[in-house]
Parts: C-alpha cells; sequence; structure tokens
C-alpha cells in the first residue's frame, strides 16, 4: 500500500497527512504504510513517540495519544487553545499546562453488557459501541480500578442481553457512589439484591435510574473546609489536581475581592473554598446542587455567607444591574460556553472576571465577548485532567 506522510495532529488526536487523510495514533513527521486491519505500520517514527503504558491502548477508546510524549501532548494541547484564540482574532498568552499524574481520574462513566461468557464492563473501544474491558486501566485511580470486578456483578444484575447499561462511578473517602442508567425495572426483589451487593462491597451508594436504592455511607467529597454530599450524578472535576489547580489560579486572579458571584457554581468547587475569605452568591441551574452547597456551608466552621440561587442561566442569565453588587465573578459553564451569561457581564461593571472552560472552542467565542467590551485578558492556563485524551480544561483572568 502507498506510504502515508503525517503532518499534523487535528484538535480530536488524529494524525492528519497533507490531502487531509486521518490515520489514528500517528505524530507529524511520521511516515506510515495502512493495513487492511486499519491499523498501521510505522515506516518513519517521531521522536516524540513512546510505547504506550496501558496494555488496552489498541482496542480501548478511552485515550488517544498514548504513543505521544508528555512533552508533546503538552504542547498539542496548548496548541489547541492558542488556536481557538486566534480564530476568534485573540493573540493570548499560554501561561503554561499542568497535567494531572496517570491513575488519578476519580470519576469516569463506564459501560456495561451482559455476554455469552459473563460480562464485559469498560470504555467502548474509538469509533465503536463495542465495550472494553480495563482492568489494569492507567487513567482510573486505584481505588475505581478495584471496583471494577465489584461493578462487573452489577452489571450481571441489571444488564440484560440485548442492551447495555452504563454506569457513573466516583470515588468518595467512604467508597465507590454509583447511579447506573438502563438497568432492569427495580423490582422489590431487585431492590433486595442491590442492597446486599452494595454490603458486600462497601459501595457508598446506589442510585438506579434516579432513583436511591442503597446508602450505606454518605458519599461526601471535600470542597476547602466544607463536606457536601453531591446528588447522584452531580458534576465533580475529574482529578483532585485539576480541581486544585483550577481553583490556585482562580483565587489569584480574584485577588483580595471580597463580594464574589459564582455562576454555573454546581455543589460548591469553587463558592465554598472561596467563602474563607469572601462572601459568595452561588448560582446554579440544578436546585439539588444549590441544596447541597448550602448544606455543606451550613456545616462548614469559619467562612463567609453564602446565598444560593437556582436559576437557568442559559434562559435568564444574571443582568448589569444583579451583578452590580459584586466586585469579582467566576463562571465556569458546560461545554456549550455562557453566550448569553458572559453577554450580560459584557455589559456590567464587575471589575474582575475569573473563566474556567471545559471547550476552548466556546472559551475563544466568550473571551471575545468579552475584550470587545474593554477586559483585558490575563495569560490562559490550561489544565489537563483528561491525560491522553483530546479533552483540555482552561482558566484566565478579566480585568477592566
Amino acid at each position: 500500500m502507498t506510504a502515508l506522510s503525517i503532518e499534523g495532529v487535528t484538535h480530536h488526536g488524529m494524525g492528519r497527512t497533507g490531502d487531509g487523510t486521518l490515520v489514528a495514533r500517528t505524530l507529524p513527521g511520521e511516515v506510515v504504510e495502512p493495513r487492511p486491519d486499519g491499523s498501521v505500520r510505522i515506516l518513519t517514527p517521531s521522536i516524540a513517540r513512546v510505547a504506550p503504558p496501558c496494555r488496552h491502548y489498541r482496542g480501548c477508546g478511552g485515550c488517544a495519544m498514548q504513543h505521544a510524549s508528555e512533552e508533546f501532548v503538552a504542547g498539542w494541547k496548548a496548541d489547541i487553545v492558542r488556536r481557538a484564540l486566534v480564530a476568534r482574532g485573540i493573540e493570548g498568552a499560554i501561561l503554561g499546562v499542568t497535567t494531572s499524574s496517570p491513575r488519578s481520574r476519580r470519576r469516569a462513566r463506564l459501560s456495561g453488557r451482559r455476554t455469552k461468557g459473563g460480562v464485559t464492563l469498560g470504555f467502548h473501544g474509538r469509533g465503536s459501541d463495542r465495550i472494553v474491558a480495563i482492568p489494569d486501566c492507567r487513567i482510573l485511580t486505584p481505588a475505581l480500578v478495584g471496583a471494577l470486578p465489584a461493578l462487573e456483578e452489577l452489571v450481571r444484575i441489571a444488564a440484560s442481553r440485548t442492551s447495555e447499561v452504563a454506569l457513573v462511578v466516583t470515588e468518595s473517602g467512604e467508597g465507590p457512589d454509583v447511579a447506573i442508567e438502563g438497568g432492569h425495572p427495580l423490582t422489590r426483589a431487585l431492590r433486595e439484591e442491590v442492597a446486599r451487593w452494595a454490603a458486600d462491597h462497601a459501595i457508598a451508594r446506589v442510585v438506579w435510574d434516579g432513583e436511591q436504592v442503597s446508602m450505606r455511607a454518605a458519599p461526601v467529597q471535600h470542597f476547602g473546609r466544607a463536606r457536601v454530599l453531591p446528588p447522584p450524578g452531580a458534576f465533580l472535576q475529574a482529578t483532585a489536581h485539576g480541581e486544585a489547580a483550577l481553583l490556585a489560579r482562580v483565587r489569584e486572579i480574584l485577588g483580595g475581592a471580597r463580594r464574589i458571584v459564582d455562576l454555573f457554581a454546581g455543589c460548591g468547587t469553587f463558592a465554598l473554598p472561596l467563602a474563607e475569605g469572601a462572601t459568595v452568591h452561588a448560582v446554579e441551574g440544578e436546585a439539588t446542587m444549590i441544596d447541597a452547597l448550602l448544606a455543606g456551608w451550613r456545616q462548614a466552621p469559619g467562612l463567609g455567607q453564602v446565598t444560593g440561587e437556582a436559576r437557568d442561566l442559559f434562559r435568564r442569565p444574571l443582568l448589569p444591574e444583579e451583578l452590580s453588587r459584586f466586585d469579582a465573578a467566576v463562571i465556569d459553564p458546560p461545554r456549550a460556553g455562557a453566550e448569553a451569561q458572559v453577554a450580560a457581564l459584557a455589559r456590567s461593571a464587575v471589575p474582575v472576571i475569573a473563566m474556567v472552560s471545559c471547550n476552548p472552542v466556546t472559551f475563544a467565542r466568550d473571551a471575545a465577548t468579552l475584550i470587545a467590551a474593554g477586559y483585558r485578558m490575563t495569560p490562559v492556563l490550561v489544565v489537563d485532567q483528561f491525560r491522553w485524551s483530546a479533552h483540555v480544561e482552561t482558566v484566565a483572568g478579566f480585568a477592566r
């Protein structure tokens, strides 16, 4: 077959030739020969090529870049952010890239299915609905990897041969917090079986298609001094390292701000630690998350006043006059960004904003809105919580 020369890597981690042909798991400067089975033979390897550390890498779709050195991946992720900014006419500086270590992902969405031979539990293969088992996963924490055999038992209880189930599993100090989607309809006998399973394997909480079935112990998360019991399946930063890096940079950006509004506050990732030196108003679309945040605040020692508001910031953003009582804002929207809320911030008098984002494209769009309104953007910190994947987190400050 004809050899191909790889000229670049897309933001999804695919090698790209000069004519736009995409070749998985290749690097710039490599010459490769496609094989009939879809794999490639590396004729001329890149100096950035390394041996993938995980034995599941060839089949699993959870990671895209284990064949590249850490230095290459960090530069690639910084370039993803830089290109997104340039596309919006922004020449933004990159402050640096901080990467979470292997075996640090404390939350994952796994897929499971019953088979003739038993159960398969893991991640989907790349571009496939085939599930790949991951008993030696190099991204999940040891506690989550250690829970995989017990979770396979749950799949055996929950799943049919004709459909798969999804398990959102979060590490907590009291054991795994498990939310299952797509399982059999709950019956009394099934509830009893799941409760016995949870007790046998020290599972903190089990939620079945939105309904709590068992809670042996409250799976609390720590946000600064506060202990918070999140609603089932609630958002949590993927790694403790990533959360700490984002929080440290947000604190630097806000400086000595005393009156802070936290937009898309979740369960208090930023609001509760920031309340150690300020009053904070937390706004989040899900009322259950606000309730969890406030319950954690009430029990935490030495925090400033925290208030909460359940509000759909996509449909009803805080308006400039509502924002006028704050001297700083934190905003951490989902992947869609926060176009309406950022437009309101741009018209406000809030002097400093810390923007956290999990999508460089919408981050750049929203940053351009603030810059056009007279804000100056600080250098962007890239936080890589999703090691070896195409996901990128960013945080930057905006000041009048």
